[in-house]
């Protein structure tokens, strides 16, 4: 195994003069006109998967300032991403090595890709007009408790004329999310919980400005305002249980390089990725992505491939190897011969599985949209029979049979059923997020209760990612300090480790000079005038083991082996433990090869695991499985496993995974432990017991005042009032979660 890995590559003020010619006055050179259509910056995304806290911020932005050319830096902590203004000459394989600098991995993003994505638009506006809702509805309320206290005549209508300047513009302005929602569902020929709604709000509105209007006296306005008030305070309780920003397959589509240095008469010319074609040759240096698929015909180095695949050990690249669009070139720059590029390559080809995995994945409803569908129509029904049997029973009285009616519907409006599944979702994120996991899907506790198979990657989920070197004491100290003088002037991830431990155990590099890397091969120097060599086991003149392992020649004897494991995540066997406990069925798929697989699969009793799965082998497992009626929950961290994470019941990433792989997922482990995700399977079956128990103190209310509000019994103040009581009961049994 090669060790070797290369370093990451990395105007005057005008001036007025005479001139004979006006026209030479009026108008710049041509020479200024070139100068002022040249670009004076630019702007670069990176994502940084590992950002995570306020020095993080600090820490990065001060890097990123630090390299010439850059105007200016800002982190969104959020969306982990870092925005960069700089001079056209400053590219993003130079931000990729300040970030590396300051411990932090980055990847470049198309800007142009997520800039329709960097804002929440919707959850401002609602929280915006909850806000107007909840001030008007405490505005009103003081009016309303003059007019109960006995205000007559001029006075009680001068109140209600002041409450009606208030609530109209209130209700028109804070109750345009159901209104739309409603007409877009009457549209469609159906009706959504939002008609019920619209329609409660636009008759209490509608009988309290008759009423002021005929000097009556009741007005309903603060009953409409309340309304509006609960209502929406559902909504956005339900908007942010859903803090999806963006589309898994868009953020996989901005992690294409969009640009390539592509050779043309021997000269090379970075053009943007949608000017390469199919036969042009691109050279790709060390520390680089593979803009494109293509065919090695020049230079040798070694591939790390864990973000498409999750194979741990890099692979080897020659003449004539197959690379993918998203791999990093470890060491020697490559020259390719390109086979497919831009909507053509392997990882845009993984974006559309995404994208038809999220898809098919939406046609889940949920339970309250499934209670939703029965409960609508009855709403209406009882509505429009209490009108009529009331119209019929006094004599043709609009105005009574009005008023019954539209208790009737402020009643059985189904605030209560809107807000039993955010009440309880919202609960649950809390207690879970207390536990280091953040729930990102409105249903995904409810499908994650449904579970009954969990899949789990290998490669940075059950594991790290970061080698571990795992036999250093089983070779004598000379050999010891040879290999670490070696691996001390590589960046290769298991040279990395393997000088760590080294200088954990306080040894001292001997004395090894001429000292070079051979891409694709390792690290060779002269010791003792002896040639001492690190790297692959050919190359070092041995046979390779069927283990993750350097190996070293000293010029006598065979080669001796440095062998490495993958750290164990912690918690990693405490969570198969629990699960397994829960009855779940248990299951390990990755793209590592088989030894390194099998080796994970004993320690952690996992007995049905496969090796070597490619990312739409990894999807069409979970497919499969899904197929079987298993309600699967995937696990997983790379690009390789977004199509599978995005296809599956439900998804659970860890914070260090790619942005992609977040996105896809339901639920971000925050921390390193995985030990909360059998406690999020457990409280999830907690969670859609008390929704179903909130559906029956909802159906249970109704039954007891809906009776009310038909005999005439309840005015469409005391039906709000009640709806209040039953949305308050809600949310306190949520509680219960706390």
């Amino acid at each position: 195994m090669t060790l070797a890995a290369g370093p990451l590559d990395q105007g005057e003020p005008m001036r007025a003069s005479l001139s004979a010619c006006p026209a030479c006055v009026a108008a710049p050179s041509a020479e200024r006109l070139a100068q002022m259509a040249q670009p004076t910056s630019a702007r670069l995304m990176l994502s940084v998967p590992l950002a995570h806290c306020a020095l993080c911020i600090s820490t990065l932005e001060q890097a990123m300032s630090a390299v010439p050319g850059v105007t200016s830096a800002r982190l969104n902590l959020t969306l982990k991403r870092i925005s960069v203004e700089a001079e056209p000459s400053v590219t993003a394989d130079t931000l990729i090595a300040a970030a590396a600098s300051a411990g932090y991995e980055a990847h470049e993003l198309d800007p142009g890709l997520l800039s329709s994505t960097e804002t929440d638009r919707q959850g401002r506006d609602l929280l915006m007009r909850l806000g107007v809702a909840f001030f008007s509805m405490m505005n009103i309320m003081l009016l309303s408790v003059a007019v109960w206290s006995g205000a007559e005549d001029a006075t009680r209508d001068m109140f209600h004329w002041i409450s009606a300047a208030i609530a109209l513009p209130t209700v028109v302005f804070s109750g345009q999310p159901f209104f739309k929602s409603a007409w877009r569902s009457l549209r469609a020929g159906r009706l959504g919980m939002d008609v019920p709604i619209s329609l409660a709000l636009i008759l209490a509105s509608s009988i309290s400005l008759f009423e002021t209007w005929m000097s009556g006296h009741h007005a309903y306005f603060d009953a409409a305002v309340m309304l509006t008030f609960f209502l929406l305070l559902g909504r956005y309780l339900d908007h942010r249980t859903r803090a999806v920003a963006r589309s898994a397959a868009e953020e996989l589509a901005a992690l294409e390089v969009p640009r390539a240095a592509v050779l043309r008469d021997g000269v090379e010319t970075v053009v943007s990725i949608t000017e390469v074609a199919v036969g042009d040759l691109v050279r790709v240096r060390p520390g680089g992505r593979m803009p494109v698929d293509g065919v090695v015909t020049d230079g040798t180095s070694e591939l790390d491939r864990s973000l498409l695949t999750g194979e741990s050990l890099p692979a080897y690249a020659g003449v004539g190897s197959v690379v993918s669009a998203g791999e990093v070139n470890l060491t020697g720059p490559l020259t390719l011969r390109v086979t497919a590029a831009g909507k053509d390559s392997s990882l845009h080809r993984m974006a559309d599985l995404v994208a038809v995995a999220e898809s098919a994945r939406t046609k889940y409803t949920s339970l309250a949209e499934r209670a939703s569908a029965l409960y609508s129509p009855l709403v209406h029904i009882l509505s429009f029979a209490a009108f009529g049997f009331w119209m019929w029973k006094t004599g043709g009285d609009l105005r009574y049979a009005v008023n019954i009616s539209a208790a009737v519907l402020i009643i059985t409006c189904p605030c209560a059923l809107g807000l039993a599944v955010p009440a309880v979702v919202t609960s649950a994120s809390g207690r879970l997020f207390r536990k280091g996991l953040l729930i990102k899907q409105g249903t995904a506790l409810e499908r994650l209760a449904e579970v009954d198979t969990v899949v789990f990657d290998k490669t940075g989920t059950l594991t790290m990612g970061a080698p571990e070197l795992t036999n250093m004491d089983t070779h004598p100290r000379s050999a010891q300090e040879v290999a670490y003088a070696l691996a001390g002037a590589s960046s290769h991830p298991l040279a990395m480790a393997l000088a760590d431990a080294a200088r954990r155990a306080g040894l001292r590099p001997e004395r090894v000079e001429d000292i070079r890397e051979v891409p694709g091969y390792g690290v060779e120097g002269v010791w003792k005038g002896t040639r001492v060599r690190l790297g692959r086991a050919g190359w070092c003149g041995g046979e390779g083991l069927d283990v993750t392992a350097t190996y070293l020649c000293t010029g006598t004897g065979t080669p001796r082996a440095f062998t490495f494991a993958d750290r164990l995540r912690p918690g990693a066997e405490t969570a198969i433990a629990a699960l397994k406990a829960q009855g779940m069925d248990i299951k390990l798929i990755s793209g590592d090869v088989a030894g390194a697989v099998r080796e994970l699969a004993d320690r952690l009793g996992i007995t049905d695991w496969t090796a070597g799965a490619l990312p739409a082998e990894k999807a069409q497992a979970v497919a499969s499985l899904t197929a079987q009626g298993r309600r699967v929950l995937m696990v997983g961290d790379g690009l390789n496993d977004t199509a599978a994470l995005a296809s599956a019941h439900v998804s659970i990433s860890p914070a260090s995974a790619l942005d992609a792989a977040r996105v896809a997922s339901d639920i971000v482990l925050l921390g390193q432990d995985m030990s909360p995700i059998a406690d999020a399977v457990r409280i999830a079956g907690q969670s859609t017991r008390r929704i179903r128990e909130n559906f029956g103190i909802s159906a249970l209310y109704n039954v007891v005042a809906v009776p009310l509000a038909l005999v005439g019994l309840a005015t469409p103040l005391a039906a709000a009032l009640a709806m209040s009581l039953s949305s308050i009961t809600v949310s306190l049994n949520a509680l219960r979660l706390k």
